[in-house]
C-alpha cells in the first residue's frame, strides 16, 4: 500500500486571552476557530495558558502578595471534562477543524493542584490527546504542578502525525527525541507573550522572540517536521490586572521583549507570515510529503543514529496522587490461596484504573 501524505492549511493563533476570565477566553477562541476554518485552515492552534492565561505575576511580584491572583486562577482553572472544554469540542465539531489549545488544568484531587496543559481535539469534537507540562520552568514552578507523560505522545490523524510540547519543553532533547520516535510529522509548539528574567534598567533581558525561533527551527530542522508555534500576546486585560497597582511591574512588561508566532517548514524555514507585536493569525500550506526528502540526511530515529550505544526510555505510566482498591467480589481472606488473592488484587486494580481512564478521557 502506498504512503499517504497529507496536505493542509494550519493556523497559528497570535491572540491575547481575556486575561482571568475563562469563559470570555472561550468565547473569543470559538470565534478565533470559525474565523481560521473560513480560511480553508484545518489545524487551529492557541497559545500556552491561553484560557485563562499566562500568569506573568509569578516573574514580577514577591510570592507572598501574589495570592490573589494564584486563587484567582485556580477559579479559573477548567477541567478536561468541563463545560468550557466541552463549548471547544463543540467548535471543532461544527467546523471540522482540528484545534490544540493551551490551559490552565484544576483537577477535583486538590483545589490548589494546577497544571500547564495542552489539548488536542479532533474535527469530530474527540478529546485526541491530552499533554502536561513536564516540568514547569524558572517561576512557573510556583503556581503549576509537574506533569507526568501520559500526554509525551504523538496522534496519527487524517491531515497527519501531531506532537505538541509547551514553551521550555522546546529546549529538552529528549522530550522532543520521544515525538521523533513515534514519527513525528507536525510539531505544536505553544509560548507566553513574554518573558520578564530582568528589571527593564538591567542588561541581558530574555528575548522571548529569538529564542522561539532557535528553538522552533532547531525542532523543524532536527525532527524533518513542520513546526507550527502559537504565542500570546499581551493586551490591555493583562496590563489593567498585572500592573493596575504597581507601575513598576507594568514597565516590565512593556519593555520586556514580545514573542511571536511563526511557522516552519521542514528544513526550518519560515512560511507564513509571522507575527509578533499585534493579534492575529499566521496561515501557512502544510504538505508533509517534504519531511521525506531531509530524512536522507539526517534521520535522527532512523540511519542516522547508534541505537547499540543509545537507549531512550519513557515512562508513560500514570502519576495519580493515590490508588483506591474497593472489596468487591474478592473471595475471603480465609478461603484464597495466596495466588487468588493476587489474582484478585490485580483485576480489581485494572477495574479502577481502566474506569479513571475511561472518566477522564
Amino acid at each position: 500500500m502506498s504512503t499517504h501524505y497529507p496536505k493542509f492549511k494550519a493556523a497559528a493563533c497570535h491572540v491575547a486571552p481575556v486575561f482571568l476570565d475563562s469563559a470570555r477566553t472561550i468565547d473569543k477562541a470559538v470565534a478565533l476557530i470559525e474565523e481560521a476554518a473560513n480560511n480553508g485552515a484545518s489545524l487551529v492552534a492557541f497559545p500556552e495558558s491561553y484560557v485563562p492565561g499566562f500568569p506573568i505575576w509569578a516573574a514580577l511580584r514577591a510570592p507572598i502578595v501574589n495570592h490573589d491572583f494564584f486563587r484567582a486562577l485556580a477559579r479559573e482553572a477548567l477541567r478536561v471534562d468541563g463545560p468550557e472544554i466541552g463549548r471547544i469540542r463543540g467548535a471543532a465539531r461544527r467546523q471540522g477543524v482540528h484545534v490544540s489549545l493551551g490551559f490552565t488544568e484544576g483537577t477535583e484531587a486538590s483545589v490548589g493542584c494546577l497544571w500547564n496543559s495542552n489539548v488536542l481535539i479532533g474535527p469530530d469534537g474527540a478529546i485526541l490527546n491530552l499533554h502536561r507540562k513536564l516540568v514547569p520552568t524558572f517561576y512557573e514552578k510556583l503556581i503549576w504542578a509537574n506533569g507526568d507523560a501520559r500526554g509525551l505522545r504523538v496522534v496519527a490523524t487524517d491531515i497527519g502525525r501531531i506532537g505538541m510540547l509547551i514553551c521550555g519543553e522546546n529546549t529538552n532533547p529528549l522530550s522532543r527525541f520521544a515525538l521523533m520516535a513515534e514519527g513525528e510529522q507536525v510539531h505544536v509548539s505553544t509560548y507566553p507573550p513574554v518573558w520578564p528574567t530582568r528589571l527593564p534598567d538591567e542588561a541581558g533581558a530574555y528575548d522571548l522572540r529569538r529564542a522561539i525561533e532557535i528553538r522552533a527551527g532547531a525542532h523543524a530542522f532536527e525532527a524533518k517536521v513542520f513546526n507550527i508555534v502559537s504565542s500570546a500576546c499581551v493586551d490591555k486585560t493583562l496590563k489593567d490586572t498585572v500592573g493596575m497597582a504597581d507601575k513598576a511591574v507594568l514597565d516590565v512588561i512593556e519593555r520586556s521583549p514580545p514573542s511571536i508566532s511563526v511557522i516552519l517548514d521542514p528544513a526550518g524555514t519560515v512560511i507564513g507570515e509571522p507575527l509578533s507585536a499585534e493579534e492575529g493569525i499566521v496561515y501557512a500550506q502544510i504538505d508533509t510529503s517534504l519531511s521525506v526528502e531531509p530524512k536522507q540526511f539526517h534521520d535522527v530515529v532512523g540511519y542516522y543514529n547508534r541505537f547499540d550505544i543509545f537507549n531512550v526510555r519513557v515512562d508513560r505510566s500514570r502519576r495519580d496522587p493515590a490508588r483506591f482498591i474497593e472489596n468487591v467480589g474478592m473471595a475471603s481472606s480465609a478461603m484464597a490461596t495466596d495466588a487468588e488473592s493476587s489474582q484478585a488484587d490485580a483485576t480489581v486494580v485494572a477495574f479502577v484504573e481502566d474506569f479513571s481512564t475511561r472518566r477522564q478521557g
